[in-house]
């Protein structure tokens, strides 16, 4: 049975994706579009369309939400999601540690999944990364460096942050307390207990993230190149098929559908 899909930020270029592969594939159903720009889904035909989920939702009985808003829409619409019992599939990113205690509030009330990257890459990366740092030993300095599309709002990536809780973790570290996001004037020796993470922002980048381990006489890097917005978009349909089925109780992320 095809999985009903309603997409919010429809006009987005996240949301264009998703409902273009939603319409191609016949596990899943284009059940609504949202986005506050209205005026721009006009045209579309064989789905519910409105400015706001509220409007949308009760239209698409048994749909699946899949949300790569911003923070605060992300929130109103996972109250939303948790008051009436709909799965929803998160993909935005820069929420602050608080609004992420309110998302994981919201999956004790409904089945949510959150990551900030779908991409089965990174999602690997996750679980090798950390075997990586444990080999090496502390006398590897990590710095990472992460580049995106000149549009692009938060800063370090979600993906960057992502990788660098499981390095900092590897490492019996906190990220917030080892996190180095600038470095300009006479700042001294780098500590041993740091982590760079760097943002570089230009042109139409989808997302590039090297990780540099630099030690003794060498260095390695492992990077990770999305070359389109598809890897994202296939990665949230496949959260969206699995979590159709899952109870509330906890925020799932991509780990768990691996």
């Amino acid at each position: 049975m095809a999985t009903p899909i309603i997409v919010m930020g429809a006009c987005g270029r996240m949301g264009r994706v998703i409902a273009d592969l939603a319409r191609e594939d016949a596990a899943f159903t284009l059940a609504g579009m949202a986005d506050n720009r209205i005026d721009a889904l006009a045209g579309e035909s064989g789905c519910a369309i409105g400015a706001t989920l509220a409007e949308v939702l009760p239209r698409c009985p048994g749909a699946v939400i899949i949300d790569f808003t911003a923070p605060a829409a992300t929130l109103e619409n996972a109250r939303l999601a948790a008051e009436t019992g709909t799965p929803l599939v998160v993909g935005t990113t820069g929420f602050t540690a608080e609004q992420l205690r309110e998302l994981e509030a919201a999956a004790q009330r409904t089945p949510l999944f959150w990551s900030s990257n779908m991409s089965v890459g990174v999602n690997v990366l996750m679980k090798i990364l950390p075997e990586l740092t444990r080999a090496l030993g502390d006398k590897y300095d990590i710095e990472m460096v992460e580049l995106h599309h000149n549009r692009k709002k938060d800063s370090p990536s979600g993906t960057a942050l992502m990788l660098g809780e499981c390095l900092a973790e590897a490492r019996d570290w906190k990220l917030e307390d080892v996190r180095c996001s600038a470095r300009d004037g006479i700042i001294g020796e780098r500590p041993r207990a740091q982590i760079g993470i760097q943002a570089i922002r230009g042109g139409d980048v989808v997302g590039v993230h090297t990780v540099y381990f630099m030690g003794p006489g060498e260095r390695i890097e492992v990077t990770h190149q999305a070359h389109s917005r598809e890897t994202f978009a296939q990665g949230a349909l496949r959260a969206a098929a699995w979590l159709a089925g899952r109870k509330p109780g906890r925020l799932y992320r991509m780990q768990d559908i691996f």
